[in-house]
């Protein structure tokens, strides 16, 4: 596991190839997978491989999402908030496991937040993907994650530069 942490990296270039069925449905296994208060199961998801979607979601947030032009697969990842109070952790946790199994497959990913963030001064970026994606009311959006063959390398960060005075032990 710590393997894939350290080869784990925000990937915002891509090439122009499509995910094989295979891979998507081990993502789709994956987060299906992923654990959620009480088992309760509050995530939901949408796969999108359509280029002109993933074109109008590259749109959500300006250039803090572009780079959804370029992926081949995005994952809208959602919370039912009327299943459980915790649906935010629920879909995190979720969204968390897909882009560590995405790397395990040797894909890149990035995570465009959306929940609490804004599309234009009139619409927030989560009305803009649920407008666009048909995403009833009770499902909130927390993220898209792009996804993709990486067009970019990224070093993996020293464990001597690892920030470890956010550590503490026994108390703060």
């Amino acid at each position: 596991m710590i393997e894939l942490l350290r080869k784990r990296h925000s990937i915002r270039k891509f090439e122009d190839r499509p995910v094989e069925p295979e891979k998507v449905e081990i993502l789709k296994e994956a987060v299906l997978r992923a654990p959620s208060a009480g088992n309760r199961k509050s995530w939901e998801f949408v796969f999108v491989d359509d280029r002109e979607t993933l074109k109008k979601l590259a749109q959500v947030r300006g250039s803090s999402s572009s780079f959804l032009n370029e992926t081949t697969l995005g994952i809208v990842v959602l919370g039912n908030e009327e299943v459980v109070e915790l649906w935010v952790e629920d879909a995190s946790i979720a969204a968390m496991i897909a882009q560590l199994t995405a790397t395990s497959l040797g894909l890149g990913s990035c995570w465009t937040q959306i929940r609490l963030n804004e599309h234009s001064p009139k619409q927030s970026a989560e009305d803009y993907v649920r407008e666009l994606m048909g995403i009833p009311e009770n499902c909130r959006v927390l993220c898209i994650l792009g996804m993709g063959y990486p067009a970019e390398q990224k070093e993996d960060i020293p464990k001597e530069k690892l920030p470890y005075e956010k550590i503490h032990e026994n108390r703060f």
